[in-house]
């Protein structure tokens, strides 16, 4: 197997599937989906529980003012964790090691930190 310097850069594939969609289409299905019956069924109420203990331990440590920030979080982390597992894949490395991935969630986030601070 011939390989060139750059191919450490190429986006890794799975059956000619791009792991970044799969990593980007995976934290909508675990967002539960409301339904017309009375009562949940196993999966809804185990999402609805694991999501509402996620975000009671990721708001923990933050101030009432901290909790406007707690959707962004928990996307965040949603997104990171999943990213994160595609490196237990064979043949696969975490999207999480590219320097464009880490500067394109730092810096906005970063940026909207710094805004909000000098407005209040």
């Amino acid at each position: 197997m011939t390989l060139s310097f750059f191919d450490q850069f190429m986006s890794p594939t799975l059956f000619g599937i791009p792991l970044i969609a799969l990593a980007l289409s995976l934290p909508w299905i675990l967002f539960p989906t409301p339904s017309s019956r009375w009562l949940n069924n196993r999966l809804l109420s185990l999402q609805g529980w694991s999501i509402s203990r996620f975000t009671q331990q990721l708001l923990l440590p933050l101030n009432l003012g901290g909790h406007k920030w707690a959707v962004i979080l928990t996307s965040l982390m949603l997104f990171l964790i999943t990213t994160n597992m595609l490196g237990l894949l064979p043949y696969t490395y975490t999207p999480t090691t590219q320097l464009s991935l880490n500067l394109g969630l730092a810096v906005p986030l970063w940026l909207a930190t710094v805004i909000i601070g000098l407005r209040n």
